[in-house]
């Protein structure tokens, strides 16, 4: 655990205009696909927190280039994709589960042995979901009881497979069409619910062909990536904690500019308008080309203030908005009437068990909850007490509570939050710009 914490005090309310780092999954995606292409990728918008500078250095390992003319602006020069060289050391993807998933469908065709570590927290996050499928590839993968290290073993050649994942998820969807990629034959990917379609978008954004039929994408083997430009927009989730500021204290509004709002991300936004909130969402130009399918679309988001009460969250709204869910709660603890959550399994694994961790912050903070095996039950009360949290590590648990500072009666510590910088480098500057009372210790 991390010595670092953040101080929240009660109160305060936000407003003015702001924006928030890059996207995280569009920022992995665009180092790894410019890795493997021909030719050069330029990556502007880059987000250069802790999670995708893992990825760029797990590149740079398998022998990818790649220059920084400024933080948020990467040059990446493909090697094409019979490029990629062995790394002399294992792979150490951080804190970042999305790079090292994504890395398994990535190194599963190539021709040489790489081993993928992490932190401690990621190194007991489950990757048998990723690696079964890959088997059924022929990829020679082995796991420590189902979690990392993730030993990849050098490749004959993978074959194409017709799969179903057994839930939606983007991460696992990703790995197939990226091992796919460099497989014989035609590989098809069946989800259950739309998961995130960034991977899609930029594959086709780098020239490959996918077919869609419905829940179904097939990606024929053998095709070649060409670099290009990508544009990342402001990160979502990242959005998502201001979001729910704005709905409890934005009493003259709170603007944030240039979020991505691709439709299989934005499920927040829907959950927030059926609880009543004040969110009107401005589309605009820029990557947001109505010609281009594989654009990422973009808008200025406004919010205000708003009265919000409870709902029963439908349950294909939670794979559009998996990683919201920790702020979510916030919004719904701060709701009248009750709310509830179910078939949000997936947040038992990510960097923490996320609705446990949840449920006992909010116990904490006074705010009546009962913990389920797939979801969570909240009633909403007039604010929160004060008291300690345990973030157990993960970034957005501990950015969700400090949120929650602005409707509490007393001050809130938050425990262990070096981990906010994996994907929001710059969150208290940002927090205090708005108008939170949070400082870190």
């Amino acid at each position: 655990m991390s010595t670092l914490r953040y101080l929240a005090g009660p109160g305060g309310r936000v407003e003015g205009e702001l924006t928030v780092p890059g996207d995280k999954s569009i920022s992995h995606r665009a180092l790894m696909l410019g890795g493997i292409a021909e030719g050069d990728t330029e990556i502007t918008g880059f987000l250069a927190g802790e999670d995708c500078l893992a990825t760029l250095r797990a590149l740079q390992a398998l022998g990818v280039r790649i220059e920084r003319p400024e933080e948020q602006h990467v040059l990446v020069h493909g090697v094409g994709p019979d490029g990629l060289r062995p790394s002399a050391t294992a792979l150490d993807m951080g804190n970042a589960g999305t790079a090292m998933r994504l890395f398994m469908g990535l190194l599963a065709p190539q021709r040489f042995d790489s081993t993928l570590i992490g932190d401690e927290s990621l190194m007991r996050r489950p990757m048998e979901r990723v690696a079964t499928p890959l088997r059924l590839m022929d990829a020679n993968i082995k796991t420590h009881d189902g979690k990392p290290p993730v030993v990849i073993g050098a490749s004959s050649g993978l074959r194409a497979i017709d799969y179903t994942l057994p839930v939606a998820s983007a991460q696992v969807k990703s790995a197939i069409l990226l091992a796919g990629l460099q497989s014989f034959g035609r590989t098809h990917v069946t989800e259950p619910a739309p998961a995130r379609d960034h991977t899609e978008r930029m594959l086709g954004a780098f020239g490959v062909e996918l077919l869609r039929d419905g829940p179904s994408i097939a990606i024929e083997g053998g095709q070649t990536l060409r670099g290009t430009h990508v544009r990342v927009p402001a990160d979502f989730s990242s959005a998502a904690f201001f979001i729910v500021a704005g709905c409890l204290a934005a009493e003259n509004g709170l603007l944030l500019r240039n979020i991505g709002v691709n439709p299989t991300r934005t499920g927040l936004l829907e959950m927030l308008l059926q609880m009543g909130a004040d969110i009107r969402v401005h589309p605009h130009g820029g990557i947001n080309r109505n010609d281009d399918q594989n654009a990422e679309p973009m808008a200025d988001i406004e919010v205000r203030k708003s009265r919000l009460r409870g709902i029963k969250v439908a349950e294909l709204l939670v794979p559009l908005s998996i990683d919201e869910f920790p702020v979510f709660f916030i919004a719904a603890a701060c709701a009248e009437g009750e709310t509830l959550v179910r078939g949000a399994l997936e947040l038992r694994v990510k960097e923490s068990d996320r609705l446990a961790a949840m449920a006992q912050g909010l116990t904490t903070l006074g705010i009546e909850n009962h913990l389920l095996a797939d979801g969570l039950w909240i009633r909403g009360a007039d604010g929160f007490g004060g008291g300690t949290i345990d973030s157990h590590g993960d970034h957005r648990i501990a950015m969700a509570f400090a949120i929650a500072g602005l409707k509490a009666r007393g001050p809130i510590e938050i425990l262990d939050v070096a981990n906010v910088a994996t994907s929001f480098p710059g969150f208290l500057e940002t927090a205090r710009t708005a108008g939170l009372q949070i400082d870190a210790a």
